[in-house]
């Protein structure tokens, strides 16, 4: 009997040794769990207290000094600045490919020029917008062009503010689709055949307001756009609207633009020459004797140019004789009501 008690005493004293052992490990983990703890809450806190010592401290005295308005005496963020978006330069005009014949008068009965009198001439500047500097080179020879401006152009309010204090009169060049469309771009704003009345209308719209100014409207590209009847109808319908005047760019033999002027009695004329679509002094020269040769024929004229340094360079050099022999004009004195 003896023997058997203290088989069991042997038994539980290894029992409670173990017990001892587990409630000693489950205290060292419960121990490091709790380190951790407080050693991420501690990290925490410093990360925090270092992000605030770097951000700008304001005292309340010195906000209201620099015109800061806020309650709280540290700023955490600054507001966003929205910058005006940079559009991609379109390309210049595409000139058609068919031959365009001389135009008609657009009035049945053009004005009787007397002997001594010069025949009115409207020189177009196109694709003004995305280079200030040439703008101004054009400004500088104190000539009555007029300049048409792509919407929502880089450096348009810039130019409008110099071209208004000259007295230089402004066009909306509207960017249309050609028949080249998607390989060519007109660029940011255009109207295409694929949208509806509403979105065509609203985009005008858009592209109107950019340049507030305008009197008129000129299009730029438009191969493909100027021939749908429908949507002509709808553009010349907003700008009978706005009391603008439209020149056709007439960039296709189809143009619509002339009846649709003549249907909303928006007053109209029609480009008679580009003057620089082959870019050489001697064709350049060429075309300019071109254009004066037509305002003798028919009274007056409209020629398109753009603006190449080629292009200044020639305009300088003839415009003391160009000015002896035509009249030049604002492009709102050449257009006419369609009869």
């Amino acid at each position: 009997m003896a023997k058997r008690k203290t088989g069991r005493k042997k038994k539980g004293k290894k029992t409670s040794e173990r017990d001892i052992s587990q409630k000693t490990y489950l205290k060292r983990i419960v121990a490091g769990l709790a380190f951790l703890i407080l050693f991420v809450i501690a990290a925490g806190l410093l990360a925090h207290h270092l992000i605030i010592r770097k951000q700008p401290v304001y005292r309340e005295g010195s906000a209201k000094k620099n015109g800061i308005h806020s309650q709280t005496h540290i700023q955490t963020h600054k507001k966003p600045v929205h910058k005006k978006p940079v559009h991609k330069k379109p390309a210049f005009e595409i000139y058609p490919k068919e031959k365009i014949p001389f135009r008609k008068p657009i009035i049945s009965k053009p004005e009787v020029i007397a002997p001594k009198k010069l025949p009115k001439v409207a020189i177009i500047i196109d694709d003004l917008g995305y280079n200030k500097v040439i703008a101004e080179k054009f400004l500088k020879l104190d000539a009555a062009f007029t300049f048409s401006l792509l919407p929502h152009s880089t450096f348009q309010e810039s130019i409008v503010k110099a071209a208004n204090a000259k007295g230089i009169e402004i066009m909306l060049h509207l960017p249309m689709e050609p028949i080249e469309y998607p390989e060519i771009d007109p660029g940011f704003g255009a109207l295409l055949t694929a949208m509806s009345p509403d979105q065509l209308i609203d985009q005008l719209k858009k592209d109107l307001e950019a340049v507030p100014s305008a009197k008129g409207v000129n299009n730029h590209m438009g191969s493909k756009m100027t021939a749908v009847s429908a949507q002509m109808y709808q553009v010349f319908s907003v700008l009978k609207k706005k009391d603008l005047f439209f020149i056709d760019s007439l960039t296709t033999p189809k143009s619509l633009c002339k009846p649709s002027a003549r249907l909303f009695q928006v007053p109209f004329a029609q480009r008679d020459i580009f003057l620089d679509h082959i870019q050489e002094p001697d064709f350049i020269r060429k075309q300019i004797k071109t254009l004066v040769r037509i305002a003798d024929s028919h009274g007056e004229a409209v020629g398109i140019a753009h603006p190449y340094e080629i292009t200044y360079d020639i305009l300088r050099e003839l415009l003391p004789d160009l000015q002896k022999k035509i009249l030049l004009v604002p492009a709102s004195e050449i257009v006419h009501i369609v009869e």
